[in-house]
């Protein structure tokens, strides 16, 4: 009878250790950010220069009319071979604009004079 109490009393102390567990559930969700690719490409308006502002605007005039172009601290003016070109454009030059963005944000590279008179 005595085992049977101790037994008993021995159930009793660790069955609510026994039930009492409790189980934690980490959940851990990982996104990766999204990686998008952007294409740039280069584009150039052919014509003659009709006005030109240095380090400002220069204003092409092409097939489709004139076009005005902001020049950045990045642009700048070459020859055919892409040596620079120190003298300041002059109207009537035949240049070419080689720029990047829509037309709104286009950036100029670099201009092109393809006539040196």
């Amino acid at each position: 009878m005595m085992k049977k109490a101790i037994v008993a009393l021995a159930c009793a102390l660790v069955a609510p250790v026994a039930f009492a567990q409790t189980s934690t559930t980490t959940t851990e969700t990982t996104t990766e950010p999204a990686t998008t690719t952007q294409t740039t490409s280069t584009t150039y308006t052919a014509g003659t220069v009709t006005t030109y502002e240095p380090g400002k605007t220069v204003i092409v005039k092409g097939e489709q009319g004139p076009v005005s172009f902001a020049l950045g601290t990045a642009a700048r003016v070459v020859d055919g071979a892409g040596k620079i070109v120190t003298a300041p454009l002059r109207a009537g030059q035949k240049v070419r604009v080689y720029y990047t963005g829509p037309e709104r944000e286009r950036v100029v590279e670099r201009v092109v004079v393809e006539d040196q008179d």
